[in-house]
This record gives C-alpha cells, structure tokens and sequence, in this order.
C-alpha cells in the first residue's frame, strides 16, 4: 500500500503523519504537542464525529464555524452578550448536512464557537496587541486575517465588535490551541487520511455560511459560494459538478467569489494527490433571521435540499472518480 501524507501542523514547521497498514507514524518535531481535549469544555465535547455504520464514499464533511456552547467563563471574560457574541458563528451548519452520514461519509462538528477559537485558521496566527506576556517568536502576527481582528484566536465578532475588554494572558491564547485546535485537525487528518487508504483518494466538503448582503453593497449574495482557492484546492470537474447540482436545485451559485476557501480548503486540498477539499458557503437568508438566530420556514427547505445535494454529489463521484481525477491532470 502507498503512503498517504496529509500535512501535520506544528509551531511553523510541517510534519506528516503517514497512513500505513500498520497504523498512524508520527514525525513530531514539537515534542511539546498536548491533546488535553478531556476538561476542554466541562460536561461537553469540544467537537464529535458523526460516523456513518460504515464508510461506503470517499467524503469528509466538516462543519468547523457551527459550535454553540459558550462557556459562562468565556462569556465572563467577554465585553458582549451571549445574542452579540453569535456573530460569527455559522448557525446551524452542522444540522444542514446532517445527512452525510446517512450516505456513508462522517461529519465533524465543532462544539466549541468560532469566536473562542478559530480552526479555519493557521495554529498561530495571533494578533500580539489582544495579549499579555511574551508572545513566541513562531507566530503569524502580519496575516490579512490577523490584521483583520479575525486570528487564530479573534479579537471581533462581525461587524467589527470587540470581544474583549481587556488583554488576555498568552499563556490562555496557546492553551486554547493545544486543548482545541490541535485536537481538533488531529482528528480531521485522521479521517481524511483513513479516506484515502480505504479508497484512494479523498474529498473534503468544508461546509459554512456567510451573511446575507455583502458589507460594501446593498446587493444580496447568491445562495452558495463553491471555493476552490481558484482552482489548486479541487480538480475543476468537482468544482463544476458541486455547481452544477446546487443550480439544478434552484440555487444562484458562484465560483471563489467572495470566499475561495479558508486555511483548511488550501491546508488539505492536493488534488494531484488525490485529495480535494471545497469550501461550500451558505447564504443566512436562505434559513436563519440574523437578528433573531432563529430558523425561518426556510430551513427545513433547505436542508432536504442539501441532503439531495449531499447524496448527488458522493453517488456521482464515486461512480465517476476516473473521469474527474483525469481532468486533474
């Protein structure tokens, strides 16, 4: 059996984590490197996988933004509500595919909230004005998304409010990323690699969702957004096919524009080694009041809607595979 290498993620350097008969070999060069997940988020899981009974597609969906516990700590330590904190979060995501499994592919789901730790991002792109102490010299402190307010470890919620009222201490900062986000792409590496032994290749469906109108226009988003990061996180055949079904189903679709695909879409796409990852965007309108967080009428539409999707999309390329990986090439 070939090996299959999937990028290890450690303090600015790349490890593999090497898939064989035997089982995982890790090359570590961070002997520091803690999976503390047991007390992470006290009476809850910081994240589960929904498996199938058994794995019978070639698909990895993840849902990485949905997680709705907020501790009463984070909240304490927090300058907004409990309403004002949910900003960022994908509502509901998680429960919109929730039929993956139903076609034999697993889900990972965060439980923890994107504003507490963001795991679409590097493992330390960290803003050093949000902390207190010393920062290590391996942080990413001049990324757009740091400049931004929205690290690792993110200092806003949308529409640029503040979520602290004060420094946190560094040591807290990198604790967040050993009890969460390391866990967290331990697992998905896992799943993705254990994809790509059983069938040889691989697709992450990176599911989101994104606001109703775009911040600089009054004009509405369409319904989905697929990202490819232009083309280098998917083969175009996946791209097209994954456009395609949502238009037949009645949805406006568009390609890279306003989001090609976060860290994880450009960390774990290869399509020349049979792996491809595509972030998938979902418009708010189509199922939640943003004001209130609650669900429309809408949702239930919706979701049998991306179950019909969910199912034509694992079918056809697992039927297809041949012709989509020579469209790679």
């Amino acid at each position: 059996m070939a090996d299959t290498v999937v990028p290890f993620l450690t303090k600015r350097e790349t490890v593999q984590v090497i898939w064989k008969e035997c089982g995982f070999v890790h090359r570590a060069a961070c002997k520091g490197f803690k999976t503390l997940i047991g007390n992470a988020l006290p009476d809850h899981r910081p994240f589960e996988i929904r498996l199938p009974a058994e794995q019978s597609v070639p698909f990895v969906f993840n849902s990485p933004h949905s997680g709705r516990i907020y501790t009463d700590q984070f909240l304490a330590s927090s300058r907004l509500d409990a309403h004002a904190i949910r900003r960022s979060e994908d509502y509901y995501v998680d429960e919109l595919f929730s039929a993956a499994p139903d076609v034999g592919a697993p889900l990972l789901a965060a439980h923890f909230p994107r504003a507490f730790i963001d795991v679409n991002r590097e493992p330390y792109e960290l803003d050093p004005r949000m902390f207190k102490g010393r920062v290590p010299a391996y942080i990413n402190a001049n990324s757009l998304r740091v400049a931004g307010g929205l690290g690792t470890i993110p200092r806003l919620v949308a529409e640029n409010m503040e979520i602290y009222p004060s420094r946190l201490s560094i040591e807290e900062g990198l604790e967040r990323i050993d009890r969460f986000y390391r866990p967290y792409h331990e697992r998905l590496r896992k799943l993705l690699v254990k994809t790509h032994s059983r069938f040889g290749y691989g697709v992450l469906i990176d599911c989101h969702s994104m606001p109703a109108n775009a911040q600089a226009s009054s004009r509405n988003r369409p319904d989905f957004v697929v990202g490819d990061r232009y083309g280098t996180s998917a083969t175009d055949a996946l791209s097209q096919l994954a456009i395609g079904i949502l238009e037949d189903l009645g949805y406006t679709v568009s390609r890279n524009k306003p989001y090609a695909g976060g860290f994880i879409t450009e960390h774990y796409g290869r399509p020349a080694r049979g792996l491809h990852a595509l972030q998938i965007e979902i418009n708010r309108g189509l199922y939640v009041n943003e004001r209130t967080l609650a669900k429309t009428a809408g949702f239930d539409v919706l979701r049998g809607n991306l179950t019909n999707f969910v199912g034509q999309l694992t079918e056809y390329f697992a039927s297809n595979f041949s012709d989509i990986a020579l469209a790679a090439e």
